[in-house]
C-alpha cells in the first residue's frame, strides 16, 4: 500500500506580522494565507515588543506564534524565545522574511544548526537615520556568510536582486519574485476624486510624504481643488502637519491611519485617489504602489532604488530624487490629466508571487528527498 504524501511543513519567520504596519507585514499576510490554501502546513514565528498581542493565533488557515523581543523602544528585535522555538521546531523548509533586524540572522543560524534548508526574501527598505543608511553595506557583508548558506535568495525587484548579487559576488544568485497587489472590490458609489492625491506609508521622513506636501502649493495653481491625504502613522506626523501649516495648506492636508487588517477601508481610500504618490528615498518593490496600480490608479514615484524600475517599465511616472516641488507638482498634474497606466495583465499578482514561492518550496523539498535517497 502506497503511503499518502505528507503535508509539507513550512516555518515562516518574520520580525513582525499583522496587525503591525508595514510592507513586509502585508506581504506575509497575503502570501501566508494563500500558501495555507494551497495545502502547506504553515506556521509563522514572529515577535511582539508590546506583549499585548496573542501568543498563539490562527489566521487564514495558518498558525502565528509570537515571542517577546527587546529592547521595546528600539527596532533591534532581539528575541531569544523565537530563536529557541526555531531550533526546536520540525520544519521541512524555513522561509526567512526580511533581512534588517536581529531576527533574520538568528533564524538562518537556527535553520543551519537544525540542518533544515532555508530561503530568504530580502524586503530591503529605507531608514530615516543617515547612519543606518551608511552602515547598510557593512551590515550586508557581515550577513553574507549566512546568506550563502541559503538554498534560495529572493529579491522582490531586479534592483534588489542586483544589489545582493554584488554583495555576494555571485551574479544571478538572487531570484526575483515580485510583490503582488490586490484589494477588495469597492462599492459602486466609490469613485476617484480628481483632485485628491494620496500618499501611503509609515510616517517617517525617508518615506517622502513631505515632498508631496511641499508640492501642494504649486499643484493648487493648476488644480485648484487639489488636496492631500496621507494614509499612515508614525513619528513624523507632527512635523508633517507643521510643514503644511508653514506652507499655508493645512486645510488641504489630512493625515489618517487605516488599520492594515482593514483591507476594505484601504481599498476604498485608494479607489478615491485621483493620483497616488510614493516619493520615498528607498523602496524595493512597494506593496502600496502595486495595490494602487491594480486598482487602476495612476502613480507618481521618485526615481530612486526599486522605484526606478516601476517608472522604466511604464507603470508609473518618475520624478528625480532632487526634483523641485514645482516639478513634482507638474508630474502629478500630468498624471491627473493624461495618466500613464500599465495594462492590468502586465502586473504581477499575489497569485503569481505565491506560485513563485511555492515552486521554490517544492524544489527545495525535491532536492532534499533526492539527497536522502542518494545517501
Amino acid at each position: 500500500m502506497t503511503a499518502m504524501p505528507r503535508t509539507p511543513r513550512i516555518g515562516m519567520i518574520s520580525t513582525r506580522c499583522q496587525p503591525e504596519i508595514g510592507g513586509i507585514e502585508n506581504h506575509v499576510a497575503e502570501v501566508a494565507g494563500r500558501l495555507a490554501a494551497r495545502g502547506y502546513d504553515l506556521e509563522v514565528l514572529t515577535t511582539d515588543t508590546s506583549g499585548r498581542l496573542p501568543r498563539r493565533e490562527r489566521v487564514d488557515g495558518y498558525l502565528v506564534r509570537r515571542f517577546r523581543a527587546w529592547p521595546r523602544s528600539r527596532d533591534w528585535y532581539l528575541s531569544p524565545g523565537l530563536f529557541l522555538a526555531a531550533l526546536r521546531a520540525r520544519y521541512d523548509v524555513v522561509h526567512v522574511q526580511g533581512v534588517h533586524t536581529l531576527v533574520p540572522p538568528l533564524a538562518m543560524l537556527a535553520a543551519i544548526l537544525r540542518r533544515v534548508p532555508f530561503l530568504l526574501t530580502f524586503h530591503t527598505g529605507g531608514s530615516s537615520s543617515a547612519f543606518r543608511e551608511r552602515a547598510r553595506g557593512t551590515q550586508w557583508r557581515v550577513l553574507a556568510p549566512l546568506l550563502r548558506r541559503a538554498h534560495t535568495l529572493i529579491g522582490v525587484s531586479v534592483y534588489e536582486a542586483r544589489r545582493f548579487d554584488e554583495v555576494l559576488g555571485e551574479p544571478g544568485r538572487v531570484t526575483v519574485v515580485r510583490n503582488g497587489g490586490s484589494l477588495p472590490e469597492v462599492p459602486p458609489g466609490v469613485v476617484p476624486e480628481p483632485g485628491l492625491v494620496v500618499s501611503v506609508g509609515r510616517l517617517e521622513r525617508y518615506k517622502g510624504h513631505h515632498r508631496l506636501v511641499e508640492a501642494l502649493p504649486h499643484l493648487l495653481e493648476t488644480v485648484p481643488e487639489a488636496r492631500v491625504e496621507v494614509l499612515g502613522a508614525g513619528p513624523y506626523e507632527a512635523e508633517l502637519l507643521a510643514l503644511a501649516e508653514r506652507l499655508g495648506v493645512a486645510d488641504r492636508v489630512t493625515v489618517r491611519f487605516v488599520p492594515p487588517v482593514d483591507r476594505a477601508a484601504m481599498g476604498e481610500s485608494i479607489a478615491r485617489a485621483g493620483v497616488m504618490t510614493l516619493l520615498s528615498d528607498y523602496e524595493a518593490h512597494p506593496v502600496a504602489v502595486m495595490e494602487a496600480l491594480t486598482a487602476g490608479r495612476p502613480v507618481v514615484v521618485s526615481r530612486t532604488s526599486g522605484l526606478i524600475e516601476l517608472a522604466d517599465l511604464g507603470w508609473a511616472v518618475g520624478v528625480e530624487a532632487d526634483a523641485s516641488p514645482r516639478d513634482t507638482a507638474a508630474a502629478i498634474a500630468r498624471q491627473m490629466s493624461d495618466p500613464v497606466l500599465p495594462a492590468r495583465e502586465d502586473l504581477p499578482t499575489w497569485e503569481t508571487c505565491v506560485t513563485g514561492v511555492a515552486q521554490t518550496y517544492d524544489a527545495i523539498m525535491a532536492a532534499t528527498r533526492k539527497g536522502a535517497d542518494v545517501a
